[in-house]
């Protein structure tokens, strides 16, 4: 299995992929959702990575936290670009389906490293 800092990171560049496409499809308007898009997905693994420098425990769970909070922002933004209809749904699919297991694996890190 792909550690969380690898998967977090391919998860990133993926998100930098879709935002290029929706940058050349759409015009600068719309690419506001992009850009919301490219901040939230690539702090998600930023922060992971911050976290595996964490100066404690609580330092650790705190970092991942706003990772969290961050993957749950990239699933809105990936949500609402979908039913916006600015992508296919079956090309958004993949992404959103990491997005939510991103979620739940983060959650469940936070959730293990308070006891």
């Amino acid at each position: 299995m792909t550690d969380i800092t690898e998967r977090t990171f391919n998860f990133a560049l993926r998100v930098v992929k879709l935002c290029q496409f929706l940058n050349k499809k759409y015009e600068a308007e719309k690419s506001i959702l992009s850009k919301q898009l490219l901040r939230s997905g690539t702090s998600v693994g930023a922060n992971v990575e911050e976290a595996q420098a964490g100066q404690s425990r609580a330092d650790f769970i705190f970092k991942m936290s706003i990772a969290l909070k961050e993957a749950r922002e990239t699933n809105y933004w990936l949500r609402l670009i979908e039913a916006a209809e600015m992508v296919e749904s079956e090309k958004i699919a993949d992404i959103k389906r990491e997005s939510e297991e991103l979620k739940k694996i983060l959650a469940a890190i936070i959730v293990s490293s308070k006891k």
